[in-house]
């Protein structure tokens, strides 16, 4: 009961806020700084958003490179437990190389975009 008399005078006053919020035309754009956007230049988001995309993928290298060795650790000895286990170091390895190929890429890439750019 109480939370229907609470819900009846909520909603007229919800109702007027939001039409003197559409009457004063701005729809708030001339105050955006309330939407809490980035300040960073375009360059360096992306810059950044690499580095996690890459950190990420050079953690899941080393969960391979790490989950290679447990599997020939608990071999026991068998041949097939031990290229199976081999083959995933070997890919986790090649991954690293990729990996951090590409960080080195994108960072020469970004650095002298920066560069040429400033101004």
């Amino acid at each position: 009961m109480a939370f229907g008399m609470f819900l009846a005078l909520a909603v007229p006053v919800a109702l007027v806020q939001a039409v003197a919020a559409v009457n004063s035309n701005d729809f708030g754009v001339n105050d955006l700084s309330s939407v809490n956007l980035g300040t960073k230049p375009l360059k360096e988001t992306i810059a950044q958003i690499l580095n996690v995309l890459l950190g990420f993928l050079g953690v899941i290298a080393v969960v391979i490179i790490l989950l290679g060795g447990f599997k020939w650790m608990t071999a026991g000895g068998e041949e097939e437990k031990v290229g199976e286990a081999k083959k995933l170091i070997s890919a986790g390895i090649v991954g690293l190389i990729v990996i951090l190929s590409a960080y080195a890429i994108a960072r020469f890439v970004i650095t002298n975009l920066t560069t040429a750019t400033a101004g």
